[in-house]
């Protein structure tokens, strides 16, 4: 698949037609041939486990690759609230991953001052709706760093 421009939903809209457990269904079945990139830019897959349920819970969302780290944003849209995934995350960081084809575990953290701005900045280069969403809400939207292990 080649890789395309990344599309600015504020431009031109969002596509919407591969979203939630459609998204992670074809993701999975094609090793990330169909989903990999949404909207222009590259989604990845994790699964949490519920931090009150105990089920694992599997997500697509959109990450910045930045050296051997993945940056994904818990920002929900600029949501008032964290989404429940980040809140699995933080009581179990240790975590499945998918890019494409390759699945492996991951350790997740949430990037600190002065690293946090460094990897926001990196991310906007690819989704400037971050910023879009950031203005939605009083929460400091987390940046999370996954890392292999």
């Amino acid at each position: 698949m080649a890789e395309q421009a990344p599309v600015s939903p504020l431009n031109t809209g969002t596509d919407i037609t591969l979203i939630g457990d459609e998204h992670v269904r074809r993701y999975q079945e094609t090793d990330g041939e169909v989903g990999y990139l949404w909207n222009g830019v590259p989604t990845l897959l994790f699964t949490t486990i519920g931090r009150k349920t105990g089920t694992p819970r599997t997500n697509p969302i959109i990450f910045t690759p930045v050296g051997d780290k993945y940056v994904i944003m818990a920002s929900m849209g600029g949501a008032p609230k964290h989404p429940s995934w980040y809140l699995n995350l933080m009581a179990n960081p240790e975590i499945d991953v998918q890019v494409k084809g390759d699945k492996f575990r991951a350790r997740a953290r949430t990037a600190e001052s002065p690293e946090r701005e460094e990897l926001w900045a990196e991310a906007i280069k690819d989704w400037p709706n971050f910023d879009v969403y950031q203005s939605r809400t009083e929460r400091q939207i987390p940046v999370v760093v996954l890392e292999r292990i």
